[in-house]
């Protein structure tokens, strides 16, 4: 859980992301992360590619130094992240270099087309905080 400060099933709805966006979050093609945003405050959804780490967490990256989201995670790591129907509560971890690196390389693999700006921007593991037995489905009550 991301605190007693702090419940994201208890905020106001985030701010809706585009359709398809949506639909490749919803079909285990990105995901879709819930951010809080570092000048407003409120929740901001956004869907973006990833490819599996260590552990159940998310490697992403952003093509931009300027990209919301990046920046919104580097003010605040709690977020709440959506893959298919597995939905969990995490922390972004900032990755190193090296990390960053092979991190691009396997989204491009994955995704089937380089990216000329992917990985500009700052690159996270998005670790679950929830236990994965305790993890819901996006249609589940609190």
């Amino acid at each position: 859980m991301l605190g007693a400060a702090l419940r994201w099933d208890q905020l106001s709805g985030p701010r809706a992301m585009d359709e398809i966006g949506e639909q490749l979050a919803g079909w285990g093609l990105a995901v879709r992360l819930e951010t809080r945003g570092r000048r407003t405050g409120r929740p901001m959804e956004v869907a973006v590619g990833y490819v599996d780490g260590p552990g159940g967490s998310l490697l992403v990256t952003a093509g931009s130094p300027e990209a919301d989201w990046a920046r919104n995670l580097e003010a605040d790591p709690r977020c709440r992240a959506t893959v298919g129907e597995r939905t969990f509560d995490a922390l972004a971890e900032p990755l190193d270099a090296g990390t960053a690196a092979a991190a691009v390389s396997a989204m491009i693999l994955k995704y089937g087309t380089p990216a000329e700006r992917l990985g500009r921007g700052p690159a996270f593991r998005i670790r679950p905080v929830t236990a994965p037995d305790q993890a819901s489905t996006r249609d589940e009550a609190p």
